[in-house]
């Protein structure tokens, strides 16, 4: 189950999301759901609309049913399949 502890390791697909700061000031503050996730970037649906935003530099808000947790987007900077086993080696060092 999702948690704020261990959100970064779990698929963020499908979760409602508000970019709170980023490298290019145009993106902050938009609102969006996350429709698709690559290396470096998340596709955010915003009325209709697809949007590509860098992870890097960027921090995220998301929406865990009522929980409101931010996500800095320099942790979760890889493949969403590899991003699984390198967070989980950190946390067992």
């Amino acid at each position: 189950m999702r948690s704020r502890r261990n959100i970064e390791m779990h698929e963020l697909i499908g979760l409602d999301v508000e970019i709170k700061d980023s490298t290019n000031p145009n993106q902050i503050g938009k609102r969006g759901r996350i429709v698709d996730e690559t290396y470096h970037m998340l596709i955010i649906e915003e009325n209709g609309e697809r949007k590509m935003i860098m992870k890097k530099g960027a921090k995220f808000g998301v929406w865990l049913g009522d929980e409101y947790v931010t996500i800095r987007g320099d942790r979760i900077n890889y493949r969403p399949h590899e991003r699984i086993k390198k967070l989980m080696r950190r946390r067992i060092k």
